[in-house]
């Protein structure tokens, strides 16, 4: 889906609708930018934190165990 962007003198611009949709994107979301070798830029977002995923895994009943415990 190609589409195009405007870079302002701030060196800022805006990912278009369609793309941040599609990426489910949101205010406050961060990418990470690569530059590759053929001049090709990707672009990913970083989706969520380690906060974020805290207690998800909480199960009723069950005893949280250290990690030290966590076999690897």
């Amino acid at each position: 889906m190609p589409t195009e962007a405007t870079l302002t003198s701030k060196g800022q611009t805006t990912i278009p609708k369609e793309i941040r949709d599609s990426l489910g994107m949101k205010p406050g979301d961060r990418m990470t930018f690569t530059l590759m070798p053929d001049a090709t830029v990707v672009m990913r977002v970083k989706s969520g934190s380690l906060a974020e995923l805290a207690g998800t895994l909480y199960k009723k009943g069950r005893k949280s165990v250290p990690v030290e415990k966590l076999s690897r």
